[in-house]
C-alpha cells in the first residue's frame, strides 16, 4: 500500500517505532494531563480525558507529523481563571466555541499570522505563565490547609502567607521524594517517565508510612471512573455565546500560538515542515469533540511532542497511540490512580513551570537594553499580575508603537548632487554646500518606508528644506520599499503644493510596490507618467531641459558639468543644443560616458 501526505513512504517497519514511541509518551502523558487538570480548577480525570480525545484528534487532523497534543501548562492561568468566573460546564461551552474559531482561523488560512507575534510577547507570557504555575503548587508541596484559590498572584501568594503555619511535614517529605525521583531517574535513563516514577514511588512510600496523614487525589477529588463519560452535547444559547466570547477568543489564540510553536520545534528536530492552516483545522476540531467527553481544551504540547521525536516517533500514529495508550490505563488502573497524593503531582508542575519559563531567551532579552526590552518585561509583569489577555494586548501595542518609533527613526531625506570624481557621477549629500547648488534644481534621497510612521516628518522636512525659487524638484525613491495611504497623501500634498507655485516633480527609481500604489490612487497620472523616471541622470537630462536659461546666465554654483556651458552661453542658443542633443555638450567632448549609465 503507498501511504501520501503525512504517511508518506510509511513501511512496516515503522510501525514499531510508533508504537514505542506512543507507549513512552502515553505513560508520561498520564501524571502530567492529570496535574494540568487539577492546577486548572477541575478534576484529574478531565486532564485523562483530554489527553486521550484531543490527543488522537489532533495526531489524526493536524498538520504536523509528530505533534503530541493534549492539556498544557500554558493553559492553566486562563482555564482556572474561567472555572471561577463561569464554572466547569461553561469552561466546556468556552473550549467548544474556541475549538469553531480555530477551525475558522485555519479556513481563512490565517496560520502564517500568529508567526508576526513577536518573540518578546511570547517569552514574557510564557515566563509569566510559568511563575503562576509554579507559585500555585507552593499551597500543594507544603500540604497546607483552609486555602482558597484565587485568579491573581497578589492574592494567591498572601494566602500562602496567611496559611504558613499549616505546614504539613509529610506532604513537604512525599514532595521532596517525588522531586528528588523526577531529577534523578531522566540522569540515569532518558527513556524513562521520572514523573510517572515520582508519583508511584512517592505514592507508596506515603501510603504505608504514614497513610491518611498525605491528601491524595480520592480525598480532595473523589474516586477516579475508569471508564469514559458519556457524549454529552454543550448547551449553547445566544446569552452563553456572547458571555463566553471572548474567553473563547483567548483560549483559541493561545492554543493556535502553542500549536504552531510546538510544530515549528517538531520541524527543527525533523526537518520536516508542517502545515500551520491545517494545524489549526485540527486543533480546533479536536477542542469542539473534547468538551462533549467532559475535556478541557487541549493544544500542541511542546515537551511532549519532543519526547515523541526522541523515542523514535515515523508518522501521527505515534500521537493515536499515546491517546489509545492513556486509554488503556484509564480502564485498568484508574483507582489506583485515586491513591496518588497531591504532594507528588506538585513537583512535576514545578518542574514542568521551570522547564517552559524560557529563562535563558528571557534572559538573553533582558541584556539587550532595547525596546524589546521593555515589551518582554510589560508582557511578563502583566501576565503575572493582572491576566493574560490585558498582558498580550498591551504587549503587542507596545512592540507595534517601538516598531513604528523604529521605521520612523530609519527614515532619512537628504539634499544630494553628483559628485563628479566619481564613476557614473553617483549622487552624494556632501556635494551639497551654500556655494555649491542649483537654484532651480532641487535633488532629494528619500530613504525607509514612507508610512503613517514617518509620513509627516518627510512632509514637513521637505516643505522646510526646498527652496522656494525651486523650478524642479528630483526626489530618489528608490530606497523606499513601502507606501502607505498616509505617506500616499503626504506625497500628493507636496506634489500639489509645488504645481501650484509652478514647479515640477519628478521621480526616479520608483519601486514596484510604491509605483502600483501611486497608480491605484491617480497620484501617477497627476504627477504624470513622464516624469517618473528609471535613473537619475534621465530626470536630470529632463531637468536641464526645462531650465531658466536666463537665470542660469553667470551663475556661480556649478552644480551640474552643464553648468559651465548654461551660464557662458546663450539663452537661445543654449536652448537648441539641449534640445538637439541632451547632455551632447559634454558628452561630444568625451566627458560624459553615453546612454542611461549615467545613473547618478
Amino acid at each position: 500500500m503507498k501511504w501520501s501526505g503525512r504517511f508518506e513512504g510509511y513501511r512496516l517497519h515503522m510501525l514499531r517505532k510508533d508504537l514505542v514511541s506512543g507507549l513512552i509518551v502515553g505513560i508520561v502523558a498520564i501524571p502530567l494531563g492529570m496535574a494540568f487538570a487539577i492546577a486548572s480548577g477541575v478534576k484529574p480525570q478531565f486532564g485523562i480525558y483530554t489527553t486521550i480525545v484531543a490527543g488522537i484528534l489532533i495526531s489524526l487532523l493536524g498538520g504536523s507529523k509528530f505533534q503530541i497534543g493534549g492539556p498544557t501548562g500554558a493553559f492553566i492561568p486562563i482555564l482556572f481563571a474561567i472555572v471561577l468566573q463561569y464554572g466547569y460546564e461553561k469552561l466546556l461551552i468556552a473550549g467548544f466555541m474556541a475549538g469553531i474559531f480555530l477551525v475558522l482561523m485555519g479556513l481563512l488560512r490565517l496560520g502564517a499570522l500568529i508567526r508576526y507575534i513577536p518573540r518578546p510577547v511570547t517569552v514574557g507570557f510564557t515566563s509569566g505563565i510559568a511563575v503562576i504555575i509554579f507559585s500555585g503548587q507552593i499551597g500543594s508541596f507544603l500540604g497546607l490547609t483552609g486555602m482558597e484559590r484565587h485568579e491573581d498572584f497578589a492574592s494567591n501568594m498572601k494566602e500562602i502567607a496567611t496559611h504558613l503555619h499549616t505546614i504539613n511535614p509529610w506532604s513537604v517529605l512525599t514532595a521532596l521524594l517525588s522531586l528528588a525521583v523526577l531529577l534523578i531517574v531522566p540522569r540515569i535513563h532518558s527513556k524513562i517517565p521520572g514523573s510517572l516514577v515520582g508519583l508511584i514511588l512517592s505514592g507508596i512510600v506515603a501510603a504505608v508510612f504514614f497513610s491518611g496523614k498525605v491528601a491524595t487525589i480520592s480525598s480532595a477529588y473523589g474516586d477516579i471512573p475508569s471508564v469514559l463519560p458519556a457524549l454529552q452535547l454543550p448547551q449553547l444559547t445566544w446569552g452563553t455565546v456572547k458571555e463566553l466570547i471572548a474567553p473563547a477568543l483567548v483560549i483559541a489564540l493561545l492554543g493556535g500560538i502553542e500549536s504552531l510553536l510546538s510544530a515549528v520545534v517538531a520541524d527543527g528536530m525533523t526537518g520536516s515542515r508542517h502545515n500551520s492552516n491545517r494545524e489549526l483545522i485540527g486543533q480546533g476540531i479536536a477542542n469542539m469533540v473534547t468538551p462533549l467527553f467532559g475535556g478541557i481544551p487541549a493544544t500542541g504540547a511542546i515537551a511532549r511532542t519532543a519526547t515523541n521525536i526522541k523515542n523514535g516517533a515515523a508518522s501521527p500514529l505515534s500521537g493515536v497511540i499515546h491517546g489509545v495508550v492513556v486509554l488503556c490505563i484509564l480502564l485498568a488502573f484508574a483507582p489506583y490512580a485515586s491513591l496518588i497524593p497531591l504532594a507528588s503531582m506538585a513537583p512535576i508542575l514545578m518542574v514542568v513551570a521551570w522547564n517552559m519559563s524560557e529563562r535563558k531567551e528571557f534572559i538573553h532579552v533582558l541584556k539587550t537594553k532595547t525596546g524589546d526590552s521593555l515589551v518582554l518585561l510589560v508582557t511578563f509583569l502583566l501576565t503575572v499580575f493582572t491576566e493574560l489577555t490585558t498582558a498580550v494586548e498591551a504587549g503587542l501595542v507596545l512592540a507595534v508603537i517601538l516598531f513604528v518609533k523604529r521605521m520612523s527613526d530609519v527614515h532619512k531625506v537628504a539634499k544630494v548632487l553628483p559628485d563628479p570624481a566619481m564613476k557614473h557621477e553617483k549622487m552624494r549629500d556632501y556635494m551639497v554646500s551654500d556655494k555649491h547648488d542649483c537654484p532651480q534644481i532641487s535633488i532629494y534621497t528619500i530613504e525607509g518606508p514612507l508610512f503613517f510612521g514617518a509620513a509627516a516628518i518627510f512632509e514637513k522636512t521637505m516643505t522646510d528644506a526646498v527652496p522656494e525659487h525651486t523650478k524642479l524638484l528630483v526626489l530618489r525613491l528608490g530606497k523606499v520599499p513601502f507606501l502607505d495611504s498616509t505617506g500616499e497623501y503626504n506625497l500628493s500634498r507636496l506634489v500639489k503644493r509645488f504645481a501650484d507655485l509652478g514647479g515640477t516633480v519628478l521621480l526616479t527609481g520608483v519601486q514596484p510596490q510604491p509605483r502600483a500604489y501611486l497608480r491605484r490612487t491617480g497620484l501617477e497620472a497627476v504627477v504624470g507618467a513622464d516624469h517618473f523616471f528609471e535613473h537619475t541622470g534621465e530626470a536630470i537630462d529632463y531637468a536641464l531641459g526645462k531650465l531658466d536659461r536666463d537665470r542660469c546666465l553667470g551663475c556661480p554654483y556649478r552644480a551640474f558639468r552643464e553648468c559651465e556651458a548654461l551660464s557662458a552661453v546663450p539663452p537661445v542658443q543654449a536652448r537648441e543644443e539641449i534640445a538637439a542633443s541632451g547632455r551632447s555638450l559634454k558628452r561630444a567632448a568625451g566627458k560624459l560616458p553615453d546612454g542611461p549609465g549615467v545613473t547618478y
